[in-house]
């Protein structure tokens, strides 16, 4: 099977996935309230902060967030869809290939990854490890958590890939450190951390 086509993501998606309160997957508090964990955390471990990258940004929701924790970095939101890019003045692209010169203190990659079949998975986290040289916050929804009832289906895409968490794990291992809530710690980015302060395994 292919990854998601561009095609997908037009307006009629965003409108119910983003902007329908009744069927949104996502509202501004809910990306307020994760935003504030995911940099708090980070700042709590002194991970040097100058450029962020939103991978698949959506509509944007983290860029405040960004801006009122780290007020000195950048934002670089990078999106698939070309009517979002469009609509917003995103950079087009794909956490599969996108490339830049300088790797990011902090990448966010949210809902992205389900949308593509394994072979290009394997190519976008690999991409993530080239990408980000500090903090990571993943959000993927698993095979495990259709398994466990945890997700509401009626508010989630049909069309995702089921991959393992396992298979998430396997891949981002090679690069990062897990630290738990979705976060993760490049191999490249020498701060202390305690051993209980990550996952076991």
């Amino acid at each position: 099977m292919q990854s998601a086509s561009e095609q997908w993501f037009d307006e009629a998606y965003y409108q119910r996935f983003y902007f329908d309160k009744k069927t949104s997957v996502i509202d501004t508090e809910h990306a307020a309230r994760l935003g504030s964990f995911v940099c708090s955390y980070l700042s709590y471990l002194r991970v040097p902060m100058a450029r962020v990258l939103d991978i698949g940004c959506g509509i944007g929701l983290w860029r405040d967030v960004v801006k009122s924790h780290f007020p000195g970095a950048t934002y670089h939101g990078v999106e698939f869809s070309e009517y979002l890019c469009g609509r917003f003045g995103w950079q087009q692209g794909s956490v599969v290939d996108f490339h830049s010169d300088a790797p990011y203190d902090l990448v966010i990659c949210q809902g992205v990854l389900p949308y593509l079949s394994p072979p290009d998975l394997k190519q976008a986290l690999k991409n993530l490890g080239q990408l980000c040289c500090g903090g990571l916050y993943v959000e993927a929804v698993s095979r495990e958590d259709y398994e466990r009832e945890v997700i509401d289906e009626e508010l989630t895409d049909s069309r995702l890939f089921r991959h393992r968490a396992a298979l998430y794990r396997r891949g981002l291992s090679d690069h990062f450190r897990e630290l738990g809530g979705g976060v993760w710690l490049s191999h490249a980015c020498e701060v202390p951390l305690f051993e209980l302060e990550c996952p076991q395994g």
